[in-house]
């Protein structure tokens, strides 16, 4: 039954972020890594905090002081003339006008949101105008028509319409724009500005730290069921030993044929195809295609990382995987889950929240990173954040100015740097808080960005990582048959 625990979590979190970061403010720098919860994931401290939670919101206002404002070279508040600015995407209110603030913190991120639109005599606000299919080629319509009166920021997704964009001068060159400073921790800790980048110039942006992706969920009543504690899988996490040989028992000893009738009843996996070839892929230290300091583009799915990676997915499709039901739609595993038909689920942090897959579940789940493989080092996850793009179609002052507002919009919240308040959306929808604390919090510091989305014409998933199954061919043979294919793409690539 889905956990209670949320307000109390809530004071929790305020309370730590009122009484810590604000000692940091002026500090910069995105969430820390915390952890050090209890084995049961039961906070019982919160409720005390509540009261302090409380006295610090109200004191907020007084305690984090004036902000001050940016001058130009003359010794002038930068004014923006009063222009109206969209950042666009697929998700946000179609009218652009922002929810109202649930907790201290959002309604410190709305005070100094307007502030900054007051300060510099501008208006920002996030609209759904495309949809999650449309937007990257919305964004290539818009610039080549040469735009119109409206001035946005298209928030994207990883798309061959965007790396054709990339290539063809459609993408502003955002490192001709000064108020942008990708040295700074703000994009150092995604880095997705040079996944975008080619030639030395840089076509898309990020603000602070990585969304959480792919990684781990169990369900806790079958691993009891099979007489495993579930919080040994978050110590083994903790203390470095959560290894694919540790996922491989596990899975031995979840999988069952109950009334011995010679049938599967409880299977121990089941996911998207591509999203577990590529995690094991990442987890094992390999990749697809690399890149070297000069931006050259590298051909690594030969490598012995990679292939050791792809050979790992292919064990568990092979020997643990649910049988998928005759006619069932791509995504059927979802509901197996959901239903408490298999133990290990992998897949990415989003499916627990409340629009997600498994917010609704009747058994209690948890969260952990995709384990290590024998060639990593640490845990590690790929980010994949959606990138932001001004249209070159605009002109180098108009362009300024919308990376100038963007760049305020985007930053900390003036006394929240450092702190922990990224929590509270994650308490309110996954069932403990040690896949928050723990998992959720190395996910956005334990993390690599890759390439193949940026090679053009590389077929990713048809090509590869849909192929990797259950009874598969195998993985030497469905390598071998794209290598050449692959290496002209990123040959291509690199002229």
């Amino acid at each position: 039954m889905k956990s209670k625990m949320f307000k109390k979590l809530m004071a929790a979190v305020i309370a730590t972020t009122m009484t810590a970061s604000l000692a940091a403010c002026g500090n910069g720098g995105e969430g820390t890594d915390a952890s050090g919860s209890s084995a049961s994931g039961d906070n019982k401290s919160s409720q005390a905090s509540s009261d302090v939670a409380s006295s610090d919101a109200s004191s907020s206002e007084d305690e984090l002081g004036a902000y001050t404002p940016l001058k130009d070279e003359k010794g002038n508040v930068y004014d923006l003339g009063g222009m109206e600015i969209v950042i666009r995407d697929w998700w946000s209110p179609s009218d652009g006008v922002p929810a109202e603030p649930k907790n201290a913190f959002e309604e410190a991120r709305a005070e100094y949101r307007e502030w900054i639109q007051e300060t510099y005599n501008f208006k920002i606000c996030e609209m759904a105008i495309s949809d999650w299919g449309s937007a990257p080629q919305d964004f290539v319509d818009y610039v080549s028509s040469g735009g119109d009166s409206n001035n946005y920021v298209f928030t994207l997704r990883n798309d061959p319409a965007l790396i054709s964009a990339m290539a063809t001068g459609l993408c502003y060159d955002l490192s001709t724009l000064d108020c942008l400073d990708f040295n700074s921790q703000k994009h150092t800790a995604n880095l997705l500005h040079k996944q975008f980048s080619k030639g030395g110039k840089i076509f898309a942006m990020y603000a602070g730290a990585s969304e959480p992706r792919t990684g781990v969920f169990f369900n806790k009543r079958l691993l009891k069921e099979a007489g495993i504690d579930p919080e040994t899988i978050y110590d083994m996490q903790k203390n470095g030993t959560w290894t694919w040989d540790a996922l491989i028992d596990l899975c031995d000893q979840v999988q069952q044929d109950t009334n011995n009738d010679g049938e599967i009843d409880v299977y121990a996996c089941n996911c998207n195809n591509g999203v577990l070839t590529e995690a094991a892929v990442y987890s094992n230290g390999g990749e697809f295609v690399g890149q070297d300091a000069s931006g050259k583009y590298i051909y690594k799915l030969e490598d012995a990382n990679t292939l050791e990676g792809l050979e790992f997915a292919k064990k568990l499709f092979d020997n643990y995987w649910e049988k998928e039901p005759e006619g069932a739609a791509w995504d059927y595993y979802k509901e197996g889950f959901l239903n408490g038909e298999y133990v290990f689920c992998f897949d990415q942090a989003y499916c627990a929240q409340e629009t997600g897959p498994f917010y609704a579940m009747e058994d209690d789940f948890g969260f952990v990173m995709f384990p290590k493989g024998p060639q990593a080092k640490d845990y590690t996850n790929c980010w994949d954040n959606n990138p932001a793009c001004i249209p070159a179609c605009y002109d180098a002052d108009r362009a300024w100015k919308i990376a100038f507002a963007w760049n305020l919009y985007t930053n900390d919240v003036p006394g929240y740097e450092n702190s922990d308040a990224w929590k509270a959306a994650y308490y309110s929808c996954y069932r403990d808080t040690r896949s928050v604390d723990e998992t959720l919090a190395m996910m956005r510091t334990k993390g690599m960005i890759t390439f193949h989305g940026v090679i053009p014409n590389l077929a990713f998933g048809p090509e590869l990582t849909w192929k990797v199954g259950p009874g598969s061919a195998p993985i030497s043979e469905t390598v071998g048959a794209i290598a050449d294919t692959w290496k002209s793409y990123i040959n291509d690539a690199n002229k």
